[in-house]
This record gives structure tokens, sequence and C-alpha cells, in this order.
């Protein structure tokens, strides 16, 4: 049973937390309300991981305390109102395991909990294997010592505001702790699947997007296949069918996945899949995909099962946890952090760019607005979008048909090479403007 240290100066915050912590079946070490104090109890009572509120009455704060504290290799997870830049910067000197922003939730307590656990056990083991290596080059001088190459373990807390590149170009792990922030990066995997050909398998518990490819699935471009409790089993016999009947072409050779184990009663199935995944794919065969868990009923040494032989991992927290901080052994270079702010000035003043990205399909103006806010946590005015499609309509550039209560607007032939001029267009001006090269797109067609 993991200990834990609860630091916070407000006692009833310390007893929900308290409660909270016993109910998940975590142990409560002990309390203390100042950072000395802090420092103190973590010294005599050596807890698996502190949860530490940063400003504190005394002469020292959260932030110091942490410092000293994680010199006992013991993992601090900040819990505090304050989220502003200047705090968040002074934070990240300490590199603290997690940065949670009250109020909070119980999953995302015990997820940040979770990860900072798992994160502990896998630098003890990269330390270990490190000692190891240096003994055997001390044994044999001259020998290279192995090399383990550690997996990247990578915090996704706030998913609409974090940019991660080619995060779809091989296998990678995704824990979340509320399911409803799962379904955008979903469609959005899949819908980048799509565009590289091959064949895609979705399979999952429960889901919303057989709505969005009802052309993709008849086509046969997207298999989707809801697995009922006590089916996990039958995965890996639909996988070999899969990736054994891959088209000659290499062009569409490839295979993409996606699987949600949103239900973990059956977690041996579950390593089985992605043992079988990672295996074919050191076969040589054309995978890449993601195996998405949900992180509700399972704990660190779980995680670490999930996560051996995978060399990416998306950790989704919650909507409130906003930043979560890496230790050295896990480098958070590829990640940049937008501010919420930055987006929302962007998005409303490049909309243009933004709902012309969306006409690939039929789609209504709801839809799109719905889509933006899904995307990029981004509320528009539902008139504004009307206004601007009812223009493109007038223009012939697209047609509109009734469907249901819905208005479907879907480009014309004209209106599909409009989009097309106006998007390379903005992606010459964007580059133009960042002092980038020019980049390598079809230039736009003269009018």
């Amino acid at each position: 049973m993991s200990k834990i240290l609860v630091v916070d100066d407000e006692a009833i915050i310390t007893m929900q937390l308290e409660e909270r912590l016993t109910a998940m079946g975590y142990t409560v070490a002990g309390m203390a309300s100042s950072g000395e104090d802090a420092i103190e109890k973590a010294r005599r009572l050596i807890p698996d991981l502190v949860l530490m509120d940063i400003v504190m009455p005394g002469k020292m704060n959260g932030i110091e305390a942490a410092k000293t504290i994680a010199e006992l290799e013991i993992p601090v997870v900040f819990v505090t109102s304050y989220a502003d830049d200047a705090i968040i910067e002074k934070a990240k000197q300490v590199r603290p395991y997690g940065y949670i922003v009250k109020p909070f939730n119980e999953l995302e307590i015990k997820a940040a909990i979770e990860v900072a656990l798992f994160r502990k056990t896998a630098e003890q083991e990269l330390r270990k294997a490190a000692h190891s290596a240096q003994e055997k080059s001390a044994r044999h001088p001259g020998s290279d010592a192995e090399d383990d190459g550690g997996a990247e373990y990578i915090d996704l807390p706030e998913i609409k505001t974090v940019l991660l590149k080619d995060i779809f170009t091989d296998i990678v792990l995704f824990l979340y702790a509320d399911p409803t922030l799962k379904e955008p990066i979903f469609r959005f995997a899949l819908e980048a699947g799509l565009k590289k050909r091959g064949r895609n398998f979705f399979a999952y518990h429960r889901s919303t997007l057989q709505k969005y490819f009802l052309k993709e699935i008849q086509h046969g471009d997207l298999f989707m296949r809801r697995v009922k409790k006590g089916e996990v089993y039958l995965l890996p016999g639909i996988l070999e069918k899969c990736s054994g009947s891959l088209p000659r072409d290499p062009a569409a050779s490839t295979l993409q996945v996606l699987f949600d184990f949103s239900e973990t009663d059956e977690f041996s199935d579950i390593l089985t899949v992605k043992d079988l995944i990672l295996a074919k794919k050191s076969q040589g065969v054309p995978l890449s995909g993601i195996i998405a868990v949900n992180m509700a009923d399972i704990d660190h040494n779980q995680i670490k099962l999930l996560s051996d032989g995978i060399a990416k991992i998306i950790i989704s927290t919650g909507k409130e946890t906003t930043l979560s901080f890496a230790n050295l052994s896990f480098p958070s270079e590829s990640v940049a952090v937008v501010p919420q702010a930055t987006i929302d000035d962007v998005v409303k003043k490049s909309l243009e760019p933004v709902v012309l990205s969306l006409l690939e399909k039929p789609i209504s103006g709801y839809d799109i607005v719905h889509e933006i806010h899904n995307r990029y946590n981004v509320l528009i005015p539902q008139a504004r979008i009307y206004t601007y499609l009812y223009d493109l309509e007038q223009k012939g550039y697209l047609l509109m048909k009734t469907s249901g209560k819905s208005k479907l607007y879907s480009p014309t032939d004209s209106g599909k090479k409009y989009i097309h001029n106006r998007l390379n267009e903005f992606k010459f001006v964007f580059r133009h403007i960042m002092g980038e090269s020019a980049p390598a797109i079809t230039p736009p067609e003269k009018k």
C-alpha cells in the first residue's frame, strides 16, 4: 500500500484529501501545514509520495520544501490554486512529478499519483541499469556498455493545448483518466490513419465515432468492432487476420490499429494484445497505432507492464490538471505546451483556414462549431460560422442539402479547387511570416 504525505495549510483540504486517498486504497502517512514541517515528516516517515501545496505560512513555501524533499528521492506532486506563469516557472526548476490545480476531482488525484509512482519505479530501474553497466565496464575495460535506450514518457494532461510531433507513426500507449476527453483524440487518429491509406482497425468497448466514418466503414477502409465484456481474447485472432492479408501495393499495405480498453477487468488479455502488436511490428509488419487504457482501475505496477516495449506514452490526467513535469530521465523537448489564450487568439483570428479544413466531407454549421470546440477548446458563435458558409454557398463554392433537421454543406467542384488554393495560400503566408523556407506543397493554382 503506497504511503502519501499530505502538505497543505488548509485543514479542510487535508481532511478531504485524507478521506479520498483512503477510499482509493492509499495510506496517509502524515499531514503537514508548512514547508518546514513537510521536510521533517518526509525525513522521518519516508513516504512514497508527497502531495504539496505551494503557498503556505512560514519561512519556506512548498517549492522550496520540494527542492529539499527531492534530494530524498521522494516524488512531489504540487496541488495548488495558483497557475500563473511566474509560479509555474519556479515550480519547473525543482522538477516535480505533477502539478494539479484546485479544484480537483478524485480521478485526477489518482492518475497523478499513479503516474508519479510509475515514474519513480522506472527511474530507479534506469539507475540500476546504469550502475550495472558501469560495473560491467569496470570488470571488462574497453567493452561497450549496453544501451537500454530508455522509453520516452510524456505527460499530456490538457490534450487540446499540447502538440506532439509524429504521434501516430509508431505504437503509442495512451492512458486516460477522463473518458470524455478521449473521443477527439481517437477521431483525429482515425482520420490520420485513413489519410495514410492501408487498413484501419478500431476495437472499442464504447464509442460514438461510427457516425463520422459511415462511408469509410461501408467501403472497407475502416473496420470497427465493439468488444463486449469477456471478448478481449478474440482480438489476437482478428489482428492476425488483418495483418496476414495486407495488399501487395506498398502504398496501401500499412495497418493502423486503435484499441480502446475502457474496461480493464481482463488485464492479462490486454497485455496479450499489446505483446502481439509489438511482435508483429518486430517481424516487419508495417503497423502503427494506439493502445488506449482507462487508468481508473489500474495501478503503477500495471502501467509499467503496459509500457514495457512501447517508446511513447501519453497520459491525460484530467481537465483540471494543467501541467506535469518529468524528471531528467524523461525528456520533454518534443512537447510544446501552448497557452489556451494563444490558441483562442489564433483560432478566432484565423477562422477561415480552420473552417475550410473541416469541409472535406458534408458537415453542418453546428458540427463545425462543435468540432472547433472539441479540437481547440474555443467556442465560436454559430452566426459567424453560418454567415461564412452562406457566403461560400452564394459564390458557388458550397452546396447545401437538408438532412433531417440539419443543413449539410459540401464543396462543389469549383469549391474544392477554391479550398485547395486558399489553404495553400495560408500555408505559404504562415511560412513567410515565420521566416521559414518555402514548404514542399502544391502551389496555388491560377484563378
